[in-house]
């Protein structure tokens, strides 16, 4: 059975022990991460208030430090100190996460 290659990084690594040789279960974890962040995104572009705002980014971070995502725990974290809606925040996230759903494992 051939071996599963994954870009070196936190998160790949743990989805990779997680799912072990389990094709399927690798994309699935990795769609629900992608699905799950992607909400607290949406959530944070429509934010008009500091609390709004925070309880988002908050969310964000807790769902990046779950699935081991490094890099994502720091744009959040950064995010909450930042203004309601703040454009540079919200398109470095959707960076992030866009690189992501663009990774394919071989």
């Amino acid at each position: 059975m051939p071996t599963m290659a994954y870009e070196s990084g936190s998160f790949q690594t743990a989805l990779a022990a997680a799912a072990g040789e389990d094709y399927a279960l690798f994309a699935e974890l990795r769609l629900a991460f992608l699905e799950s962040a992607s909400r607290q995104l949406d959530l944070l572009r429509r934010s008009r208030c500091d609390a709004n705002w925070q309880m988002a980014a908050l969310r964000l971070q807790g769902i990046a430090a779950s699935f081991h995502d490094e890099v994502l725990v720091e744009l959040a974290r950064a995010a909450i100190s930042t203004a309601p809606g703040d454009p540079a925040a919200v398109r470095r996230i959707g960076a992030h996460l866009d690189e992501i759903g663009g990774q394919i494992a071989v």
